[in-house]
């Protein structure tokens, strides 16, 4: 695979509402009807941003951590992360080359020529 493959991490956590939409649904929406090659939504057990506010589970409460995965070139995932500007409640984005060892069909059959 010579293709240069990259990973967008968006981290928010589950109380963050875009409208009537969870923020994570709706930017896991996004990238789905941006064809993207992938995306996963991981919850975390445990997290705190600049505010230091904890988010956690709790019994009637859902404030977790959560990091959302997005993997495509380059260029796409920047455009893509551009054009969330006007979701609130996204904490921080990171952009980190990855190498891919497994799944390249797939992958080759997601990313555009």
């Amino acid at each position: 695979m010579e293709k240069q493959v990259k990973l967008l991490r968006i981290y928010t956590d589950e109380a963050a509402y875009y409208g009537d939409i969870k923020v994570f649904e709706e930017v896991a929406s996004r990238a789905r009807n941006d064809r993207m090659a992938g995306a996963t939504i991981l919850q975390a057990l445990f997290g705190f941003g600049r505010t230091a506010h904890q988010h956690r589970r709790r019994i009637f409460e859902d404030d977790q951590s959560l990091v959302i995965e997005i993997i495509d070139e380059e260029a796409r995932l920047r455009a893509f992360a551009s054009s969330l500007g006007d979701i609130p409640g996204i904490a921080l984005m990171t952009l980190e080359a990855v190498e891919v060892i497994g799944g390249e069909e797939t992958l080759d059959e997601k990313l555009p020529e």
